[in-house]
């Protein structure tokens, strides 16, 4: 596996224990459905929560989140809406983004709750 790759498994391995002590209600990770994918899908309560997990190992280039662009959103609020028609939920939704920061020596995790509206 490449390093890169590694890397975002290990962030998104990351998020989703940040999510489970946050007490979100893990349902599903690397959802796919035709060209869609979500990181993570959870509950928060009765709000299903549509999450993007980007990792960097360095601020180098600016935090990780800023990499999600107009695209992106498009594409999850799309993949959050064949989500909802396949599984007959009509839960609030919210697009979350985890933002993490990882290397040999530090780890350092953003939320951010409500990111974008769809």
């Amino acid at each position: 596996m490449a390093k890169h790759n590694e890397l975002g498994k290990a962030g998104e391995n990351s998020a989703a224990k940040f999510l489970a002590e946050k007490k979100f209600t893990l349902l599903h990770r690397n959802w796919r459905q035709g060209k869609y994918e979500v990181d993570i899908i959870a509950l928060d309560g009765t709000v299903l929560v549509f999450v993007e997990v980007k990792t960097r190992s360095t601020y180098r280039f600016g935090f990780p989140d800023e990499s999600v662009n107009a695209k992106k959103e498009k594409m999850l609020v799309e993949a959050a809406e064949i989500f909802l028609e396949q599984e007959n939920l009509e839960n609030e939704i919210r697009f979350d983004l985890i933002s993490i920061v990882k290397n040999n020596t530090t780890e350092k995790i953003y939320h951010i709750v409500d990111a974008f509206h769809g």
